[in-house]
């Protein structure tokens, strides 16, 4: 091989051999680019997680954002924010009062014990009744189930009064009311399950549209703040011409028929 064509050859080589170097230089720029850029990204999503988690943090609950939602009354109410529920016939003289919790235990008991009576005297014309519901066994006990009980309730009178009558006797079953502790009432299927065994209400697209979308939350709310200003503190607590209506001898309510009657027909008379 001639000197000239050796020095040729070595030339074309260290030219390979350079072209060579910038092309894995480039590579290797645009690999380091390229993890930048995801790293970039990684913590864009990183931080975009973060903020999102941080406002979902910081987001109202249903119930808190329900305070400052409008109201929307329940058909077959009156006054403001719709909170005066009375249901009887309408030539009735007297009111009686009666002040509930849906997780109460004790008004269950008394609603399983006197209800129908209840029922019986105001289709009879005795009385008329008016109902004030209370939430505050949500706070004591923690949960949801009071609230979301009063405003399926609220649903249920937007249906009609019958309606509403029949759906709180049922809430207040043997067969669907849960323990104080056991809060069953939060759970929309839950309630849907018990309107199921009323008449009105099973099938009922509108109730049932109105119970998962929380129409009457903020309803339920006015109402819940009706029974604090009342000065009642517990429940079942009854009223007819602003006295309590108890059991002879006490001073509780009534818990049997025999102790109601005999309260009821005392009540009518004063």
């Amino acid at each position: 091989m001639s000197a000239r064509n050796s020095k040729a050859n070595k030339a074309a080589a260290r030219e390979r051999m350079r072209a060579e170097r910038e092309r894995q230089a480039k590579k290797d720029k645009a690999r380091r680019q390229i993890i930048v850029a995801l790293s970039t990204v990684g913590v864009l999503i990183a931080a975009g997680g973060i903020g999102y988690a941080v406002m979902q943090a910081n987001k109202p609950t249903a119930w808190e954002a329900a305070k400052d939602a409008k109201v929307v009354k329940p058909k077959n109410t009156e006054g403001e924010n719709g909170t005066t529920v009375v249901i009887g016939k309408p030539a009735a003289k007297k009111t009686l009062e009666i002040y509930e919790d849906s997780r109460c235990p004790i008004c269950a008991t008394f609603e399983q014990a006197v209800g129908e009576t209840v029922k019986k005297d105001v289709d009879a014309g005795k009385y008329k009744v008016k109902y004030i519901g209370a939430t505050f066994i949500d706070n004591a006990d923690s949960g949801e189930g009071s609230k979301n009980a009063l405003s399926a309730l609220g649903a249920a009178l937007d249906v009609s009064p019958e309606a509403f009558t029949e759906y709180k006797a049922a809430l207040y079953s043997a067969k669907f009311h849960p323990e104080e502790s056991e809060d069953k009432f939060a759970k929309d299927s839950y309630l849907l399950e018990v309107a199921n065994s009323v008449g009105a209400l099973k099938g009922n697209a509108e109730f049932k549209k109105n119970v998962e979308n929380g129409t009457f939350d903020p309803w339920a709310l006015k109402m819940s703040q009706t029974f604090s200003d009342s000065g009642v503190t517990g429940t079942p607590t009854l009223k007819m011409d602003g006295k309590k209506v108890t059991a002879d001898g006490s001073e509780n309510a009534p818990m049997t028929v025999e102790q109601f009657n005999a309260a009821i027909d005392k009540a009518l008379k004063g």
